[in-house]
C-alpha cells in the first residue's frame, strides 16, 4: 500500500528531482505521509519528512536556499499501519549509516523489538519498520556486506513485506521482497537504476523493467548490470524482465477536472479497443488457448471459485452469475480475505479465478497461492501484465483497462465484468464460441454506455437535488444486487457519506428502520422481477424515503413515474441480457462522482484509502 521509489544515477539527473516525481505519481495509491532521504557530497544521509501531501514535502525542499543534489535516494509514501500519522513514523528510516524505506507489514515486530531493546537498541519511531533498520544494521556493524546484512535481516521476519536499503558510504541500493510489488527500473541510455512499489513511477525514466521473485535480493550499481540472489547467497535467475511500454502521457487527466471523471467517461473507447484485442488482435490467441484448456466436458468440472476483494469481488459475483445461468455450472464467489482462512473445500477438478486491478492485492495473492497448493487450474483477471498474480497464475485474461489513477475503481471493474463474460461464453460454447454473436452484445453496450454519458447533465442535476442527505440504500435483484453494492462502495469511498447496497427482497429484514425523510433508496429495476422490486419501492415510499429509480426505458409507459427522481435506461434486446449492469454501473459511478464533488471531496484521492491493498 505504501510507496516506494530509489534511484541511483549519474550527475547528469538529480536523484531528489527523480524522487518526488516518482512520489507524486504514486499519490493515487493512498497514503498520509512522505519522506525522502539522500546522500549529499560529503556521504552523508540526509532526511526530510512531512505529514500529509507530497506537496508539503516539496514545500520543505523549496525552502532550503541551496536545492538538495543527490545520485543517490529512496523516498516513500506511508499508509499507517503501525504508529499514527506523524512525522516520526513517516519514512524513510535512517540511523545515520544506513536507510531504509519499507511496504508491508512485519507480523513478529513486538517479539523482534523486545530483542533489539534488551540489546540497547533505542527506537524513535512507532512503526514495525524501523525493526529491520536496526537488524539490518546490527549485521552490517558486523562486517556483514550491505548485502548479506539485509539478507540475514530480512530471513528473522514474519509477514509480506518490500525493502529497499542504502549505505551512507556505498554506491548501491539492496532491495528485496516477500509478495509485496517491487519492481526494478534500468535506463539502457545512461548509467542509471530505478527501485519502486509500482512501475507508473518509472514511465518516462525506464526503459526496460525487472521483477524479482519474492525472497530473491537485488543488489544494484552502476559499475554492472543489477545482480541478482538467493536469500543462501547464490546467484538467482528468478526474475522476469519487460520492456517499459507505457508513456508518462498516459497519466494525464486531459481536459477533465479530475481523473475518476476522465476514466469513466473513456469506458466505451477501452471496450472497443478491448473487443478488437480478444477477437480480432493479439488476445485472439489467448481465447483460442483458453478455448482449448477449457474443452473437457462440463461435468468434469467441479465448482469455480471466483475469489478478490472489494470492487472486484463485485465483478465476481457478477461474474459468477454469468458462470452459473450459461453454463450451469456451480461457482463459489468468495471475499479473498475470507477464503484463505475459512480452510475451503477444494478439489482438483476445480478452477479458481482471482480478479484484481492491481494483481498485487495481499489476501487475493495468498488465496490463489492456497488454491495452487491443493492442485486446482487458476487463472487471473488482471490488469497488470508480470504482477505477482499474472506471473503466478496458469493462465491470465488481461482486462486492458489502461492505467487506473483515480482511487475509486471504475473503468477497470467494467472490464473485469467484461473479461469475466468472455470467460462465461468460452467455458458454455467451447469451439462452438460464437464470436459474432458476442461482438454483437458488447457492442451494444459500448452504444447504450455512450448515451448514458452523454445524459450525464441528467445525474448531475438529479444528484444535485439529493449530495445533502444523510444517507443512501442502494437496492436491486438479480445482476443489478451486486451493482447496488459496488455503487454504494463508490459513493462511500469518495464522497464519505453513509451508504448501504442491498438486495431489494431484504429491505423489510432490517434495513427499512433507517428509512426516513432524509434517507435515499437509489432502486434499480430490471425486467425480472420487476414487479416484486417495485413493491419493495413501495415500502420505502410508504415510510417518506426519497426514490432515485432506475429502470428499464419499456417500463416507462406501464408506469410513468416510479419514484421522486427517474432514469430510464434502454433494453435494446431480451428482456435481460448480462451487460445491462454495467450500463447501470456507469450511472452509479457518475452519481457518485457529482454527489462527491458536490460535497466537496478529494475525489482521486479519498482519504484512508489505497489503490493497491498489499497488506491483511
Amino acid at each position: 500500500m505504501c510507496g516506494i521509489v530509489g534511484y541511483l544515477g549519474n550527475a547528469n539527473r538529480n536523484g531528489v528531482d527523480v524522487i518526488l516525481e516518482g512520489l507524486t505519481r504514486l499519490e493515487y495509491r493512498g497514503y498520509d505521509s512522505a519522506g525522502i532521504c539522500f546522500r549529499n557530497e560529503k556521504s552523508e544521509l540526509l532526511t526530510i519528512k512531512s505529514v500529509g501531501k507530497v506537496q508539503n514535502l516539496k514545500s520543505l525542499l523549496e525552502l532550503n536556499k541551496n536545492r538538495p543534489i543527490s545520485n543517490m535516494a529512496i523516498g516513500h509514501t506511508r499508509w499507517a499501519t503501525h504508529g499514527e500519522v506523524a512525522e516520526k513514523n513517516a519514512h524513510p528510516h535512517v540511523n545515520g549509516k544506513l536507510a531504509i524505506v519499507h511496504n508491508g507489514i512485519i507480523e513478529n515486530l513486538y517479539e523482534l523489538k523486545s530483542y533489539l531493546q534488551a540489546e540497547g537498541v533505542q527506537f524513535s519511531s512507532d512503526t514495525d519498520s524501523e525493526v529491520f533498520l536496526h537488524l539490518t544494521y546490527k549485521f552490517f556493524n558486523s562486517g556483514a556486506s550491505l548485502k548479506d546484512a539485509v539478507i540475514e535481516a530480512f530471513k528473522l521476519i514474519k509477514g509480506n513485506s518490500a525493502f529497499l536499503v542504502i549505505a551512507h558510504d556505498l554506491q548501491e541500493m539492496i532491495a528485496i521482497k516477500r509478495v509485496a510489488p517491487l519492481v526494478i527500473g534500468r535506463n539502457s541510455y545512461q548509467s542509471e537504476v530505478f527501485v519502486s512499489s509500482d512501475p507508473f513511477a518509472l514511465i518516462g525514466y525506464a526503459d526496460q523493467l525487472l521483477f524479482p521473485e519474492d525472497e530473491v535480493v537485488a543488489v544494484l550499481t552502476l559499475e554492472e548490470e543489477p545482480q541478482f540472489f538467493e536469500l543462501n547467497g547464490a546467484a538467482s535467475k528468478r526474475f522476469s524482465t519487460q520492456n517499459q511500454q507505457m508513456h508518462y502521457s498516459d497519466l494525464g487527466k486531459g481536459s477533465y477536472e479530475h481523473f475518476m471523471q476522465k476514466e469513466i467517461f473513456e469506458q466505451p473507447l477501452l471496450i472497443k479497443n478491448w473487443i478488437h484485442h480478444y477477437l480480432e488482435g493479439q488476445g485472439k490467441k489467448s481465447v483460442e488457448e483458453l478455448t482449448k484448456l477449457l474443452s473437457i466436458r462440463p461435468e468434469k468440472i467441479g465448482r469455480i471459485h471466483l475469489v478478490a476483494c472489494g470492487t472486484a469481488w463485485h465483478a465476481a459475483l457478477l461474474i459468477g452469475d454469468m458462470i452459473e445461468r450459461t453454463s450451469r455450472i456451480p461457482t463459489n464467489v468468495q471475499l479473498a480475505s475470507e477464503f484463505r482462512y475459512k480452510n475451503p473445500i477444494l478439489h482438483a477438478n476445480d478452477i479458481a479465478i482471482f480478479i484484481s486491478q492491481s494483481g498485487e492485492t495481499a489476501d487475493t495473492l495468498a488465496a490463489q497461492e492456497l488454491c495452487k497448493r491443493a492442485d486446482l487450474f487458476t487463472l487471473a483477471i488482471v490488469n497488470v501484465a508480470n504482477s505477482t498474480l499474472y506471473r503466478n497464475s496458469h493462465f491470465n485474461l488481461l482486462t486492458h483497462a489502461g492505467i487506473e489513477v483515480g482511487v475509486a475503481s471504475t473503468k477497470a471493474f467494467t472490464l473485469q465484468v467484461l473479461t469475466g463474460y468472455l470467460f462465461s461464453k468460452i467455458l458454455k460454447e467451447r469451439e462452438g464460441f460464437d464470436r459474432n454473436q458476442f461482438k454483437h452484445n458488447v457492442y451494444e453496450l459500448l452504444q447504450n454506455m455512450e448515451r448514458g454519458l452523454d445524459r450525464a447533465g441528467e445525474i448531475a442535476a438529479i444528484a444535485s437535488e439529493l449530495y445533502s442527505k444523510k444517507g443512501f440504500i442502494f437496492t436491486g435483484r438479480g445482476p443489478y444486487f451486486p451493482i447496488a453494492l459496488e455503487g454504494a462502495l463508490k459513493i462511500k469511498e469518495i464522497a464519505y457519506v453513509h451508504a448501504e447496497g442491498y438486495a431489494a427482497g431484504e429491505l423489510k429484514h432490517g434495513p427499512i428502520a433507517l428509512i426516513d425523510e432524509e434517507m435515499v433508496n437509489i432502486a434499480i429495476l430490471g425486467s425480472e422481477l420487476f414487479e416484486k422490486t417495485l413493491s419493495n419501492m413501495e415500502e420505502v415510499r410508504a415510510r417518506k424515503g426519497i426514490i432515485f429509480a432506475i429502470a428499464p426505458k419499456e417500463f416507462s409507459e406501464v408506469r410513468p413515474r416510479l419514484g421522486n427522481h427517474d432514469f430510464y435506461f434502454p433494453l435494446e434486446y431480451g428482456k435481460e441480457v448480462d451487460l445491462n449492469p454495467l450500463y447501470v454501473s456507469t450511472l452509479m459511478q457518475l452519481f457518485s462522482y457529482y454527489v462527491a464533488k458536490m460535497r466537496g471531496t478529494d475525489i482521486d484521492k479519498p482519504r484512508n484509502l489505497a489503490k493497491s491493498v498489499t497488506v491483511e
